[in-house]
């Protein structure tokens, strides 16, 4: 998460959506960074309404322009599988090492999810269960539109790194398990659909 307290911008950082490069970018911008521990760095929208967001209103007597980023969805799943595929994946029971896509996908969509495949949903991070979510979000796929609306909002010009890069890896699903996650994953799909609406 990152604050900026004179433009009144918050950014998010949702999981596996390019938050770990815009921290980097960013970091020396902001008047708060929050990059540990991940609960803290990945603060929902939820959290961020309820605690964190009215202090940072009471404290300046203003409002604030939330922003986030969001990935599709079956692209975020395939992020998080290669990622917890790495060989210096320290805890056995999160690797996906020596599993398909598919497998890891099935395994989402259950409930409750095994811990290799317990990773969230982003419709749950960038949705409050009551009231108000983020004021604007910005499709992964079309970063170059979020880096414009930062430029524009910080008056500096912005040039992204390529870090926490997922490896390689296969990402194929059998139409069966691709139908089961939109079904499962419906609510993501929508929200990604409605972004720039």
């Amino acid at each position: 998460m990152l604050v900026f307290w004179e433009e009144r911008l918050v950014f998010l950082a949702t999981p596996k959506a390019g938050s770990t490069a815009l921290a980097s970018a960013l970091e020396s911008l902001a008047s708060v960074s929050i990059q540990r521990p991940p609960v803290l760095k990945h603060t929902t929208v939820h959290r961020f309404r309820r605690f964190v967001g009215p202090y940072l209103e009471a404290a300046s007597k203003a409002d604030w322009t939330v922003v986030a980023m969001m990935r599709e969805p079956r692209d975020w799943l395939g992020s998080w599988y290669r990622f917890r595929s790495r060989e210096d994946q320290v805890d056995a029971s999160k690797s996906t090492r020596g599993m398909s896509f598919d497998d890891f996908v099935r395994a989402w969509c259950q409930d409750p999810r095994p811990d290799f495949a317990d990773v969230g949903s982003q419709a749950r991070f960038l949705r409050p269960r009551q009231g108000q979510g983020v004021d604007r979000l910005f499709r992964y796929e079309e970063i170059d539109q979020f880096v414009d609306f930062l430029e524009d909002r910080l008056g500096c010009e912005i040039t992204l790194p390529r870090v926490n890069v997922s490896p390689a890896g296969s990402t194929d699903l059998s139409p069966e398990t691709e139908a089961l996650l939109h079904q499962v994953a419906a609510e993501d799909f929508a929200l990604y659909a409605s972004i720039g609406r």
